[in-house]
């Protein structure tokens, strides 16, 4: 569907629903074919822009609301025209149709054609005759007869519910909308469906060119004189919003009758079959993805206490080196301590060994000091008989004759020699 639009001019509206703020504009569009010359010159072009200023000068003082270029061709290009109002549009096709552009630089001029846009829009003869010949159809059952509208390019947000806060279309603001052509029997907008899509292989999620979210609807009728209402009207027209700002939108939207017994009963309980198996695949598709969740999260738990078991694991192993490092630490200080023990105990045997030695060597001294003195005293006593001796025999030979002794005196000098080498050895 084309862009929004502004419109300037609201006069020519026709009220569909005022509480929701939408009407009905007649469609002002025109086509208009500008004819082009053989261009001889080779390199030579003609300006599509500047075709197009002329156009629109030459409509005098009015303006296009819109101006576009719809196919352009070496022999032609085709225009696009859209003005305000209804009214204006003969009098725009007065200064164009018929006549004639002339381009600077080309001595040939331009033939301009210009008609009233042809509406690509079902007439009763179309649809009675599609429902008439059509063989798989049944006039008195709902949805095979004309009783049907398919509307596509709707603005989402024009049909939302304005407190919801979303811009969903909602089925209730579109049966207010439509409902004052005639009682309506059934509506369905297919993008509200979450199913739609996966059933069709359709996307009914589609924006249009003006960066609006459309969706399409369908309008079934309770009676037929609802439908026909409701297609007279919506002929030619397009859908205007106007906000409570009194500014006002336009977009064009496409209106067909349904030929595919979309809201038939059959087609209606078709689609709530595949909606249920849907809802039951999802179910399962839920619970496979439970039931894979539940796996994941039993295999994380069971990775998380293995982790914790090998995090456990290692720390006990930590601990343990730890442990057996202080221990073999105590251990070489145990050692060290006993070792350093048995050199104090051996140094202190040593310090004894030698105190004893010494002591025995002072003892063998005061011994042998004791033995020279009882000698010395021996000697002397001895000495002393000796020498008493000896004056007793000086006495008596000095009475009879000269006698000498000489037995003690060399005695006396053997024990004195002895006593010195004693006292040598000792020292």
């Amino acid at each position: 569907m084309a862009a929004a639009t502004i419109v300037h001019d609201t006069s020519e509206a026709v009220e569909l629903c005022a509480p929701c703020g939408l009407y009905l504009k007649p469609i002002t569009k025109m086509t208009i074919s500008v004819a082009l010359p053989q261009l001889k010159q080779p390199g030579k072009s003609i300006s599509n822009w500047e075709v197009m200023e002329r156009l629109k000068g030459m409509v005098q003082t009015n303006q296009f609301s819109t101006l576009r270029i719809s196919k352009s061709t070496m022999d032609f290009i085709r225009f696009e025209g859209e003005v305000e109002n209804k009214s204006l549009v003969k009098s725009f096709l007065a200064c164009l149709d018929g006549k004639t552009i002339k381009l600077s630089g080309f001595s040939d001029i331009l033939k301009v054609r210009a008609a009233e846009y042809k509406i690509d829009f079902p007439t009763r003869h179309d649809w009675d005759s599609f429902f008439r010949d059509a063989k798989d159809m049944n006039e008195t059952l709902p949805g095979e007869r004309p009783d049907t509208i398919h509307l596509e390019g709707l603005p989402c947000k024009w049909f939302a519910a304005k407190d919801s806060g979303s811009e969903k279309p909602s089925e209730e603001i579109l049966i207010k909308v439509f409902k004052n052509f005639g009682e309506i029997r059934n509506v369905d907008i297919p993008m509200l469906d979450p199913y739609r899509e996966e059933m069709t292989g359709r996307n009914f999620h589609t924006f249009s060119f003006g960066g609006h979210l459309n969706f399409e609807a369908y309008v079934q009728y309770q009676e037929y004189a609802g439908f026909i209402k409701a297609m007279n009207a919506l002929r030619g027209m397009k859908l205007m919003y106007k906000g409570d700002d009194g500014k006002a939108v336009a977009c064009n939207i496409k209106v067909s009758f349904d030929s595919t017994k979309h809201l038939s009963d059959a087609s209606i309980k078709k689609r709530q079959l595949e909606r249920q198996k849907l809802q039951e695949l999802e179910k399962q598709r839920e619970e496979q993805k439970r039931k894979e969740k539940e796996a994941e999260e039993k295999q994380k738990e069971e990775e998380r206490k293995q982790r914790e078991l090998e995090e456990y694991e290692r720390e006990r192993k930590r601990e343990e080196k730890l442990r057996k490092r202080e221990q073999k630490q105590k251990d070489r200080e145990v050692r060290r301590n006993k070792k350093q023990l048995e050199k104090l105990q051996a140094e202190e045997q040593k310090k004894l060994q030698e105190k004893i030695k010494l002591e025995e060597r002072k003892l063998l001294l005061a011994q042998r000091n004791l033995q020279s003195i009882r000698l010395i005293a021996e000697l002397l006593s001895r000495a002393k008989v000796t020498s008493i001796f000896i004056s007793e025999a000086n006495e008596e030979s000095s009475s009879t004759k000269p006698f000498t002794d000489l037995g003690g005196a060399r005695e006396c000098c053997s024990l004195n020699n002895r006593f010195s080498t004693s006292s040598d050895a000792l020292s």
